[in-house]
This record gives C-alpha cells, sequence and structure tokens, in this order.
C-alpha cells in the first residue's frame, strides 16, 4: 500500500437543455434533456409563459466540475429560467470549476435569464461563459450576481478566481461583450475604489428590447444611492450595482427585475 498515493477525486458534471414552442398562445415543452448532476424543472405558472428551474443535485462546484446549460425559446415563446437556490462555488483544491450557458431567442421570442447569486468562498475558482444568439426583435433580460462569502456568516473570499464572459449577439452581430477577471489577492483587489471599493457583492443586468431607454431614469432612482450606473445604447439596458453584502444587494435587485419585467415579480425561487 503506498501512503503517498494521490486518490482521484470525483468531479460532478451536468448537461441540461432545454426548447420551446408556441402552442395555442402559450409556452410549451418542445424537447427536454438532463444529465448527471444538472436537472430542469417546470413550475406551474398559470400564465403563458414557461419558467424552468434549474437545480445542481451536486449541492455547489468546485475545481474541476463542468456544468453545461442551454436554452432556446422558440418563435414568439416566453421563457423565464432561474436557479433553485444560489450557486455555491466552494475551495478549489485544483481545477477551476466551469459553467457555460448559451441562449437562443427567436423571432418575437422573450427570454429572462435569471439565475440566483453565486456564493464565492474562500480560495474557490470559477470560469463562466454566457453565450446568447438574438432574433433581431427578441427580447432578453440577463441578471449574474456575485457574493464573495457571506458576510453575515462571517465568511470572505480573500484569494482565488472569478472569471466571466458575455457574448450577446442579435441577428448574427455581437451587440454586447464583456469580460471580468478578478485573481490572486482578491480582498485587497476588490478594496480599492476603482474596483468595488471595499463592496463584496456586485451584479450586472442587461435587458435588450426596445423598451430599455425608456427605462433608464427609474432603474437610476430604483439602485439609489448605492454604487452602480445605468447606461442605453444601440437597444440595450446596461446595469451594474455593488452592495456592501448579499441582503442589501438582493433589496436592489427585486425592485429592478420587476420593473424590466413590466412589473412581474421575479421568479417564486427568490425570495428576500
Amino acid at each position: 500500500m503506498h501512503a503517498n498515493k494521490q486518490t482521484r477525486q470525483q468531479r460532478a458534471v451536468g448537461v441540461g437543455r432545454l426548447v420551446t414552442k408556441s402552442l395555442g398562445g402559450r409556452t410549451r415543452i418542445a424537447e427536454l434533456y438532463q444529465e448527471g448532476a444538472a436537472k430542469i424543472r417546470l413550475p406551474e405558472s398559470f400564465t403563458d409563459e414557461l419558467e424552468a428551474v434549474t437545480i445542481n443535485t451536486a449541492g455547489g462546484i468546485t475545481g474541476g466540475d463542468q456544468f453545461d446549460w442551454s436554452f432556446r425559446a422558440g418563435p414568439e415563446c416566453f421563457l423565464t429560467a432561474t436557479t433553485q437556490a444560489c450557486e455555491k462555488i466552494y475551495k478549489a483544491s485544483a481545477g477551476t470549476g466551469q459553467i457555460t450557458t448559451r441562449i437562443e431567442v427567436g423571432e418575437g421570442a422573450k427570454m429572462h435569464w435569471l439565475p440566483q447569486e453565486s456564493i464565492l468562498f474562500d480560495n474557490a475558482s470559477l470560469t463562466r461563459r454566457l453565450e446568447v444568439d438574438l432574433a433581431e426583435d427578441a427580447e432578453f433580460l440577463a441578471v449574474e450576481a456575485i457574493l464573495l462569502g457571506r458576510k453575515a456568516m462571517g465568511e470572505a473570499m480573500n484569494a482565488g478566481l472569478v472569471r466571466d464572459r458575455w457574448r450577446i449577439r442579435r441577428g448574427g452581430q455581437l451587440l454586447h461583450a464583456e469580460e471580468l477577471k478578478l485573481e490572486g489577492d482578491v480582498a485587497n483587489l476588490v478594496a480599492s475604489p476603482a474596483v468595488l471599493a471595499g463592496r463584496v457583492a456586485f451584479a450586472t443586468l442587461i435587458f435588450v428590447s426596445p423598451r430599455a431607454e425608456a427605462l433608464i431614469r427609474p432603474i437610476r432612482e430604483q439602485i439609489g444611492e448605492e454604487m452602480g450606473g445605468v447606461s442605453h445604447w444601440q437597444g440595450k439596458l446596461v446595469a451594474r450595482v455593488a452592495a456592501s453584502d448579499g441582503f442589501a444587494l438582493r433589496k436592489i435587485l427585486l425592485p429592478v427585475i420587476s420593473a424590466l419585467r413590466g412589473g412581474a415579480s421575479v421568479p417564486k425561487v427568490w425570495n428576500l
């Protein structure tokens, strides 16, 4: 028996795919596939909208885990997707956790991608990609929120890696691209006034719709005095906000998301 022999650690892998179609004025399932630790549940919405809830049955993500989610809203569909809970990104002993989300939105369709916050623990390592392809007249709303530890629990992400990559195309043309990377001494990085000024909870929202420009002022009022801002160009609204902790961030996100959804509430699995 070799005492120094390393045991290969088990990694979580999941694949989930949902395709919708419009039938009788309501959004219905056209295709549903799930594999490994990725599950998709479809609670009754009692509206024309279809709501999907993604579940990671592994209970969190660590180095080497890999999840691939895919959503396609067919023509004239309305699909909202969220997560069952906040995704916990645990300390990585080796490798990087990877989450890839691919979204297609057809002609006259609406897709709202509203995952709950990702919580990163100390020495977590995460790479995320969001790839979106929109028809010319499609509506798209997305939010991605990150908590660098849970302040109320006395936790902090002092070191590690978080990398976010967004690519959104409309009619085949690049509409929005951004890259976020916090690596190494994360606590020192976020303390800088040019980064987060010590705040540990932050989010980016993007809304692609003809209604976007009219919502600039209401969204700025919702953000209020917190660190953040709202811009509009090329038919898209981009809002960013940073707060002292997850509770403060969620108090802002809930009314902002509702305003962007035309007054509709966030998915039922969200709560304050």
